[in-house]
C-alpha cells in the first residue's frame, strides 16, 4: 500500500504557526470589536435618549391634553438638532405630525421616506405602555437609530399618567458605522500583521529546530552508507544537543564494534588462507601416497584394503576442501580476477559434461552460435557444481538449458526431485550451509554454491535458485555476454 504523501516538518511548524496566530487574532480581534461596537452603539444610543429626554421635558406644560396636527408639528419641531437627531414626529392616536420637510429626510444626497410605518408595532407598543423604547434599523443600506418616547402628565398626587401622545425620533448612525467600520479594519490589519509576523517568527523557529534535525539525517545517512566516522556538532544543551551527544555516542560503539568486528574477520580469513596453503605440501604428499594404496587397495587383505580406499578417498576430500579454501580467499582478498576469451557457450557446456563424464546422464538444450566473452575457467566451475549438485542430491532427468539475448545468457540447471524446502533457499549460497531437510547431506564442503556465486558476481552477473512448478530445484545463471576487463591480471 502506497504511504499517503504528508507535509514536511517545515511546512507542518508553519502551518501551526498560522493557525495559531489566526485563531488567537480573530478571537482577540473579534472580541474588542465586538466590545468596542456595543460600546460605542451603547453610548450613543444613551446619549440620544437622555438628550430626547430633556428636550420633551422642556415642552411642559402642554398647551391641550388633546392636541391637533399643528401642536403635534410643534412638539415634533422640538426634538430634532439635538445629539444629531435627523427628524422626530409626535402622534396622538390616529394623528400624527408630518415630518419636516414633509415626508422625507434627505440624507447624503439621497431622499429617504421615513413615515410611521418604519416604526415597528412592538416598538409602539411599548411606548403606548409608558415606557421609553428604541430600535435599530437599516434603511437603504443607512443605520438609524429610533427612539420612541411617550408624554406623561403629572397628577396633583405626583402620579403619572401618559398622556396618549408619542413621539417618536430618528438618529442616524452612519458616523458610528463609520467608525467601527474602521475599527474592523484595524482588525484586520492587526490579524494580518500578526500573522506575517508569526510566519517570520516560525521561519526562524524552524530553521532554529530543523538544521539540526536535517545534520541528523545527513548524519544518519552518511553513517547507514559506511561512514562510520560521521559525527555531529553539538550546540547548547536543550534536547536537540542530547540527541547530538546521544548519536555521536552511538556513532562512536558502532564503530569500535565494527572495526573489532572486521579485525577478527581479517584474522579468520589470514588463518583460513594460511592453514589452507601450509596444507598443500602435506597433501601433495598424502595424495601421492592414497595413489599408491588405491593401486595396491586390491591386493592387500579385506579389512587393509577397506582402510586403504577410505584413506585415499578422505585424502580427495581433504584436498578438495583445501582448493575451496583457497578460493574462498582469493575472493576474500580481492586478488580473484578474470581471464576473458570469446567462447562458444554450447561448446563450453558440453566439455564441462564430457569431461566429467556426466554427457549421457544430463540433458542438454543448448542453441548454437551462442558466443560471449567470459572466462571458461570460472564458468566451468560454476557448471560443475550445479550439476554435480543435481546429480548428487535431485533426481533424473537432469537439464541444462541455455537462452540469449542481445546483452546476456542463461543457463538453466535443473532436476526433477522434491526440490528445496523453503526454510532451506535463502541459505543455499551461505559457505559451510548443509541442508538435510529435502535432499540427502552434502558429502562437499558446503562451499561449492558459495564458489559458484562468487565467479557469478565477478563476471557482474547472477545466480539464483527457485522450485520448478512441477517439481525440482532450479538454478539459473545469468551472465552478460561482454564482460567487463579485469583490473588485475590473471591470478
Amino acid at each position: 500500500m502506497t504511504p499517503r504523501p504528508s507535509l514536511g516538518l517545515r511546512a507542518r511548524l508553519l502551518f501551526a504557526f498560522a493557525l495559531l496566530c489566526v485563531v488567537t487574532a480573530a478571537a482577540v480581534s473579534g472580541g474588542i470589536y465586538v466590545q468596542a461596537r456595543n460600546a460605542i452603539l451603547q453610548r450613543t444610543q444613551d446619549g440620544a435618549v437622555q438628550a430626547m429626554k430633556s428636550r420633551l421635558e422642556a415642552l411642559y406644560p402642554l398647551r391641550s391634553a388633546t392636541p391637533g396636527p399643528d401642536e403635534l408639528g410643534d412638539i415634533a419641531a422640538a426634538v430634532p438638532d439635538q445629539n444629531n437627531v435627523e427628524f422626530a414626529v409626535a402622534s396622538y392616536g390616529e394623528i400624527h405630525s408630518p415630518v419636516a420637510p414633509p415626508g422625507h429626510l434627505r440624507l447624503g444626497g439621497k431622499v429617504l421616506a421615513l413615515e410611521l410605518g418604519v416604526i415597528s408595532p412592538k416598538l409602539r407598543l411599548v411606548v403606548a405602555g409608558g415606557q421609553i423604547a428604541w430600535q435599530r434599523v437599516v434603511l437603504q443600506g443607512t443605520p438609524w437609530l429610533i427612539i420612541g418616547a411617550p408624554l406623561l402628565i403629572a397628577e396633583p398626587d405626583r402620579t403619572a399618567r401618559v398622556s396618549g401622545i408619542e413621539v417618536y425620533a430618528a438618529r442616524s448612525l452612519l458616523a458610528e458605522q463609520r467608525s467601527i467600520d474602521d475599527l474592523a479594519a484595524r482588525a484586520w490589519l492587526t490579524g494580518g500583521a500578526a500573522l506575517a509576523f508569526a510566519v517570520v517568527l516560525a521561519l526562524l523557529a524552524t530553521r532554529g529546530v530543523l538544521r539540526p534535525v536535517r545534520e541528523l539525517g545527513r548524519a544518519a545517512r552518511l553513517l547507514g552508507e559506511g561512514e562510520l566516522r560521521t559525527r555531529i556538532e553539538v550546540r547548547g544543551s536543550d534536547e536537540l544537543a542530547d540527541v547530538a551527544r546521544t548519536f555521536n555516542n552511538t556513532a562512536a560503539e558502532l564503530e569500535r564494534y565494527v572495526k573489532q568486528l572486521r579485525e577478527m574477520e581479517a584474522d579468520a580469513r589470514r588463518f583460513v588462507a594460511d592453514v589452507s596453503h601450509e596444507l598443500r605440501t602435506p597433501l601433495a604428499a598424502l595424495t601421492a601416497v592414497a595413489d599408491v594404496l588405491d593401486e595396491e587397495a586390491a591386493r592387500l587383505p579385506e579389512p587393509a584394503g577397506r582402510a586403504a580406499k577410505l584413506v585415499s578417498q578422505e585424502t580427495l576430500n581433504l584436498t578438495g576442501l583445501v582448493n575451496d579454501l583457497i578460493e574462498i580467499s582469493r575472493f576474500d582478498s580481492g586478488v580473484a580476477a578474470l581471464t576473458l576469451n570469446e567462447v562458444d557457450v554450447a561448446e563450453l557446456v558440453r566439455a564441462t559434461l564430457r569431461v566429467r563424464g556426466w554427457s549421457e546422464l544430463v540433458q542438454t538444450e543448448l542453441p548454437p552460435a551462442v558466443t560471449a566473452r567470459l572466462d571458461p575457467r570460472r564458468v566451468d566451475v560454476i557448471l560443475a557444481n550445479l550439476v554435480g549438485n543435481a546429480l548428487r542430491h535431485g533426481e533424473p532427468p537432469v537439464s541444462v538449458r541455455l537462452s540469449a539475448d542481445p546483452h546476456w545468457i542463461a543457463l538453466e540447471v535443473r532436476d526433477h526431485g522434491q526440490g528445496l524446502d523453503e526454510a532451506v533457499l535463502p541459505h543455499v549460497f551461505d559457505r559451510f550451509y548443509k541442508a538435510n531437510a529435502a535432499r540427502a547431506r552434502s558429502e562437499g564442503s558446503g562451499l561449492g554454491l558459495a564458489i559458484a556465486q562468487e565467479n557469478a558476481r565477478l563476471h557482474q552477473g547472477g545466480l539464483t535458485v527457485t522450485n520448478a512448478p512441477d517439481g525440482g530445484a532450479m538454478f539459473t545463471l545469468r551472465l552478460p555476454r561482454r564482460a567487463p576487463d579485469p583490473d588485475g591480471g590473471p591470478e
